[in-house]
């Protein structure tokens, strides 16, 4: 019998839940930063690990937006989704929809092609060298304005061809799915699918608004949907995706320990939970580690876990012929286990 590290590592999976920004390594910042001589506020990779001490979702995001800063060149974009691309290789990951967000860098006066061309070139040469697919989901950031959604979106279309779907991200609180009602309409529109950070720090009213008023395709986190259950009802009936991110809940305290996470809990209660890495960079463990971590915390079987694998592919934007020929591998791999 292979051992439960090999078994995860070797479970073919999709990640549906990775910022690319937040795949931002310190060494590669440093490296970034001096190549394009950019200052940053920390003096040594060290410092910038010590810095990843996060109360809430704000703390992070301080950062996150600094550390964008070095990411300058489309060479910078791809070797940021490169060095992402190689660790999710070797974690078993055949399929990525990968997050981008636009505004932390046009609004710094970066060119729209400039990031996605660099994104895009990443894509193929993973493609060739790994076999691993992937899919761009274009992110909005919530806390600005609608009108600079839509700005965004005009910006993409001449790459709408290669974005697979929009999504909301950033400061939850105070920024409801709402407010992004028309912009995720004309999104629809051109035929992108939709997905949104809902019920991490914000409350199940934002995953019902999300559901209703933007009607997503998936839910980005989800957590608090499980203080009701009238909505974990629907959400279970309506087989609806949601990409849950362990390692991220603990640093941004949406648990206090690993030991209280939910996502057996969301198993149990028949919801298409997944397990992703968020921002690796800053959480402290790509998408292997999440499994790890959950499995060791909350005595997760390997059933339970190919289970999990099973729902990030049949959650995926992949077509139905590539989902199935993944999820045999699963089976397979489980029944040789």
């Amino acid at each position: 019998m292979t051992s439960l590290d090999d078994f995860i590592v070797r479970l073919p999976k999709a990640e549906l839940h990775l910022h690319i920004e937040g795949t931002l390594e310190p060494e590669l910042m440093f490296a970034l930063a001096a190549r394009n001589g950019v200052t940053i506020p920390f003096a040594s990779v060290e410092a910038v690990r010590a810095a990843y001490r996060f109360s809430n979702l704000q703390d992070f995001l301080d950062i996150y937006y600094a550390g964008a800063s070095v990411l300058v060149t489309r060479q910078d974009f791809h070797d940021l989704a490169m060095a992402y691309f190689t660790r999710a290789a070797a974690d078993g990951v055949v399929h990525a929809e990968i997050m981008f967000d636009p505004q932390t860098h046009t609004d710094r006066g970066i060119a729209f092609a400039t990031v996605i061309e660099g994104l895009l070139s990443a894509m193929a040469e993973a493609e060739r060298r790994f076999g691993l697919t992937s899919r761009l989901i274009l992110c909005f950031l919530r806390h600005l304005s609608e009108e600079a959604a839509f700005a965004t979106l005009a910006m993409a279309e001449p790459w709408l061809d290669r974005i697979t779907a929009v999504g909301l991200d950033s400061s939850e609180l105070g920024h409801p799915p709402a407010k992004f009602a028309r912009v995720f309409a004309a999104a629809r529109a051109k035929g992108l699918k939709l997905v949104a950070h809902a019920g991490e720090e914000g409350p199940p009213d934002y995953v019902r608004e999300a559901l209703d008023i933007l009607g997503v395709d998936r839910i980005d986190h989800g957590n608090r949907a499980l203080e009701d259950p009238a909505l974990v009802a629907r959400l279970a009936a309506g087989g609806m995706t949601l990409t849950v991110c362990p390692l991220s809940n603990l640093k941004l305290c949406v648990v206090s320990d690993l030991a209280d996470h939910p996502i057996d809990r969301m198993l149990a209660a028949g919801l298409h939970a997944t397990v992703n890495s968020d921002d690796p960079a800053y959480f402290g463990g790509y998408i292997a580690d999440n499994y790890r971590a959950v499995a060791a915390a909350r005595g997760l079987s390997r059933a339970d876990l190919a289970r999990l694998a099973a729902n990030s592919l049949t959650g995926s934007f992949l077509p139905a012929e590539a989902i199935a020929a993944h999820l045999a591998a699963i089976a397979a791999q489980t029944a040789a286990a």
